[in-house]
């Protein structure tokens, strides 16, 4: 398991475009990320980036992810239930297909 000094660009799940955001909303390790929580860390993209969909799988669920250290479509089918409802109902969520399910 990775440290709180982690840098985000060095977690699973987090790509140079996640990295990129999280950096533009103040996170910057993965005690940052930890301390903020995937929820209000996507809330906060999804804030700064208005009119975009910002897919559930590649934010949310990878941001709990990189803190479990697992690849998010690994997470429980619970755990994820859980993170969308924590997610403004109001919020348009955009569903990516994994594995070529919908």
């Amino acid at each position: 398991m990775t440290d709180k000094s982690t840098p985000v660009e060095q977690l699973t799940n987090v790509g140079p475009t996640v990295a990129r955001r999280l950096r533009e909303i103040g996170i910057r390790t993965r005690g940052e990320l930890q301390t903020v929580g995937p929820v209000a860390a996507y809330r906060r993209i999804c804030a700064k980036y208005p009119g975009r969909t910002i897919p559930v799988c590649y934010y949310l669920y990878s941001l709990e992810g990189a803190l479990k250290g697992q690849h998010w479509n690994a997470l429980d089918p619970p755990v994820k239930k859980h993170l969308l409802e924590q997610v403004s109902p109001n919020k348009r969520l955009q569903r990516t297909p994994a594995s070529g399910r919908r």
